[in-house]
C-alpha cells in the first residue's frame, strides 16, 4: 500500500528544504542521500572557515537552493491530475485549490530575491579574487 502525498507539502518542502532534498525525501525518490550528503557536506566544510560566508563551498550552497525553487515552482503550477498519476498512483485526482498559488507566488518571490542574494555574492567574491576591488570600501 503506497502512502498518499500532498502536492502542497511537496511545494513546501521544496520551498523551504529545497537545498538539503526534503522534498525528493518525502517523494522517495532515488539518489535523495546524495543530495542531502553533497548538500550537508559543503554546509559544514562552509562553516569550518572563519568567514563562511565567503567561501566557493557556501556559494554553491545557491545551486541547489535554486533547484528547489524550481522544484517547488514545477509542483505548484503542474495541474493536480498530473501529479496524483505520477505520485498517487490509482487513487483519484486530490484538489488541492488555492494553495499551490499561493506557495508558487511566495515561492516566486524569495527565490528571486536569494538568487540575486546568490549571485551578487559571487560576483563580488570572483572580483576580489581577482583583485577587481582593491582600494574600493563597500
Amino acid at each position: 500500500m503506497s502512502t498518499h502525498r500532498s502536492k502542497v507539502i511537496v511545494s513546501l518542502l521544496a520551498a523551504v528544504l529545497g537545498v538539503f532534498g526534503a522534498h525528493w525525501w518525502y517523494l522517495r525518490r532515488r539518489g535523495a542521500w546524495l543530495f542531502t550528503l553533497v548538500t550537508a557536506g559543503l554546509l559544514v566544510f562552509a562553516l569550518s572557515r572563519p568567514v563562511w560566508w565567503d567561501t566557493p563551498a557556501f556559494l554553491v550552497l545557491f545551486i541547489p537552493a535554486t533547484a528547489g525553487y524550481i522544484e517547488a515552482l514545477v509542483f505548484c503550477l503542474k495541474p493536480d491530475n498530473w501529479f496524483d498519476q505520477r505520485y498517487n498512483n490509482g487513487v483519484p485526482v486530490n484538489k488541492t485549490g488555492w494553495g499551490p498559488v499561493v506557495i508558487a507566488i511566495l515561492t516566486t518571490l524569495f527565490g528571486a530575491t536569494a538568487m540575486m542574494f546568490g549571485l551578487a555574492m559571487a560576483v563580488i567574491h570572483v572580483y576580489e579574487q581577482l583583485g577587481w576591488l582593491d582600494g574600493f570600501t563597500y
